[in-house]
């Protein structure tokens, strides 16, 4: 088994479509990854084997991405990466309530190349 499969990352978002998008960006990378259409069903993902990161969708509905982010801090403190990405404006309140728990933000669509300055390439060519 390769180590590859033991880097997890954990996609977040109740828009399948682009949940599916980011996942096989990230499995083409190199990493392994479980996605999840909703907060609940991204902390039974994450309880059971915990990811180097989780991307979540800012806006979700039931448990949004704010509250997700403030779970997983509460859980795990600084020992995941937490990726926030969101097509509502940077003045929507969830969006500044969301900011200071995540390491990152990122825009719908989301930018391959802005993503892979937070999770590289895995095996493959050295960045330059």
């Amino acid at each position: 088994m390769s180590a590859l499969h033991n880097v997890d990352i954990v996609v977040v978002d109740d828009d399948a479509e682009a949940a599916q998008t980011l996942a096989e960006l990230l499995q083409t990378d190199g990493y392994a990854v479980r996605s999840a259409s909703s907060g609940a069903e991204a902390l039974q993902l994450i309880m059971e084997r915990r990811p180097l990161g989780v991307l979540l969708d800012v806006d979700m509905p039931a448990i949004n991405g704010y509250q997700l982010a403030r779970r997983l801090r509460e859980h795990f403190a600084g020992d995941l990466v937490l990726i926030a990405f969101t097509g509502l404006g940077d003045e929507a309140a969830l969006v500044q309530q969301t900011l200071p728990l995540v390491d990152d933000f990122l825009r719908k669509p989301v930018d391959p190349k802005q993503l892979r300055k937070i999770f590289p390439q895995l095996g493959g060519s050295s960045p330059t």
